[in-house]
């Protein structure tokens, strides 16, 4: 176990399970040093974890996931350090909201057209504010299915190839970006996500590079060229060979490196809390992106 975890997501995410005091207490179990609760397109749960925090040995980080987009690739990019009281963050979060809700719809649709059936009162009671995400579908899917009668969802059963985390990987299987039942939100850019972390004071990171770019070096150096100040290097979703060529590239390209481990809870049951090792470099990772931080 690793003693930072600058990756993680509580109940103010769509998709995270557990509140930011609960979090803390997880992050103290872990002996962590350093967390950050980095939520999606929202720094709601900043506070609270600060409050959960203040007596503890554990020191917290402002932070905010943000989906941007990048000549029509989609990207998350890692706000540390922010202002989390800027207007600007509840603003986007208000709009993707509305744009989840009016989506979630469409995404049931597109889902039963695959072949794949769920109980919708069930769907209805597992939605929050209104919104279905892929992963609450996948459990829906999972439990309707519960003989085991569709062969569309094996993979993500007991056993199956794509079970340690199932309702995720049934999100990037059917309903991540170029998937059949995607259904596209109007992100910002990734040049006004990099503008708007900066204005409120934050550190631009690349999270979880691999997850996007397929290390494709070519096109990490042209995002990273627009203004990002490091790479997620240590994530769950990173293989140790790509673990090791993001931190070669951050190294060749004199950036930061950090490490999460993208913790939702029950949508990606097989994460914990501090499980991302980053190979030993926690000092050398907090202390770069602190520096960097108070000189933002």
């Amino acid at each position: 176990m690793a003693t930072i975890d600058l990756h993680i997501h509580s109940n103010y995410s769509s998709d995270g399970e557990f509140p930011p005091a609960q979090l803390v207490e997880f992050c103290l179990a872990a002996g962590l040093t350093h967390a950050a609760v980095a939520d999606h397109n929202t720094a709601r749960a900043v506070d609270e974890t600060l409050q959960a925090a203040t007596g503890t040995p554990l020191i917290i980080i402002p932070a905010i996931e943000m989906n941007v987009v990048y000549n029509g690739l989609g990207l998350h990019m890692l706000g540390y350090g922010i202002d989390h009281h800027a207007e600007i963050f509840n603003e986007i979060a208000e709009d993707i909201r509305l744009q989840d809700q009016a989506n979630s719809a469409k995404m049931l649709r597109l889902v039963r057209q695959l072949g794949i059936e769920f109980d919708d009162a069930l769907i209805e009671s597992l939605a929050v504010d209104g919104i279905v995400i892929a992963e609450t579908i996948a459990e829906a899917a999972l439990q309707f299915d519960a003989k085991g009668e569709n062969p569309l969802l094996d993979p993500y059963r007991a056993g199956g190839h794509r079970s340690d985390n199932p309702y995720v990987n049934f999100y990037w299987d059917y309903c991540a970006q170029g998937k059949p039942a995607h259904v596209p939100v109007d992100y910002i850019t990734l040049e006004q996500g990099l503008e708007v972390i900066r204005a409120n004071h934050g550190v631009p990171i690349l999270a979880h590079p691999g997850q996007q770019l397929n290390e494709n070096k070519s096109l990490l150096e042209e995002i990273v060229a627009q203004g990002v100040d490091g790479l997620e290097v240590y994530s769950s979703y990173h293989t140790r060979e790509q673990e090791h060529f993001y931190r070669d590239a951050a190294l060749e390209l004199g950036i930061l490196m950090t490490c999460g481990s993208d913790f939702h809870g029950k949508t990606k049951k097989s994460i914990l809390v501090g499980g991302t090792e980053c190979e030993g470099q926690e000092a050398q990772i907090i202390d770069a992106l602190l520096e960097k931080i108070n000189r933002a």
